[in-house]
């Protein structure tokens, strides 16, 4: 398994590619449609250095994962679709929870009928403890709600990509005063991740680096 990380300087999101090189096929987690608050523009920078990075090594995209919906930044996912599959090829999937979320975001923003609440604007909705395959790589997506409802995180081999659930050493913890966040549960999702086995590795969804740091990637081993 080989895993390539993208750095977004201007929110400080890592993305991930994860690659089974016994096939070339991989997954995008957490990509990033750049906006810009003052003008309402948005760009495509971040999302084409994924695009450039998948064509020069002859990669093919089976899934575009969400852990959660990102509050600070935009996703890439419909465009990186659009630009490296064809048919809904690859998926672009996220957790359960989404349901809990996309209710509130309707009403909140008043959307009326622009985004349907029964998750059809994903090509998959992972329950938890689902398992499924990137290439020949075993994954297995967790429920990790707490900073948002539909936090999940996934698993692949002795790597899991956590998004906000928790963030570098000295940063803690996601947020978890959004509507639908929940401290307790957001606690009992960080003991899940923690009971892990020992050699896991864990990826994040942010990092604020000090210079000269490396961002995205904690090891820990268990007591």
């Amino acid at each position: 398994m080989q895993i390539k990380e993208f750095f977004d300087y201007n929110t400080f999101t890592i993305s991930y590619i994860v690659i089974d090189e016994s096939t070339k096929n991989c997954a995008i987690i957490d990509s990033v449609l750049d906006y810009d608050i003052f003008s309402g523009r948005i760009n495509h920078q971040s999302a084409d250095k994924i695009i450039a990075f998948v064509k020069q090594n002859n990669l093919q995209v089976q899934w575009i994962l969400e852990t959660h919906i990102h509050a600070d930044h935009l996703t890439a996912a419909k465009y990186l679709q659009e630009k490296l599959g064809a048919k809904k090829t690859p998926k672009i999937a996220i957790g359960e929870g989404i349901f809990a979320v996309l209710k509130y975001w309707v009403q909140a923003f008043n959307l009326g009928n622009e985004v349907a609440v029964d998750g059809s604007g994903f090509d998959h909705i992972f329950k938890d403890g689902e398992n499924f395959k990137i290439g020949n790589l075993e994954a297995k997506f967790f429920t990790n709600p707490g900073h948002t409802p539909a936090c999940g995180s996934y698993l692949i081999d002795d790597s899991i990509f956590v998004g906000d659930l928790m963030f570098m050493p000295n940063l803690g913890t996601g947020r978890a005063d959004f509507p639908g966040s929940n401290a307790a549960e957001q606690f009992a999702s960080l003991q899940k991740i923690l009971s892990l086995p020992a050699n896991t590795q864990v990826f994040t969804g942010h990092d604020y680096p000090k210079d000269g740091e490396n961002s995205g990637r904690l090891s820990w081993r268990s007591s």
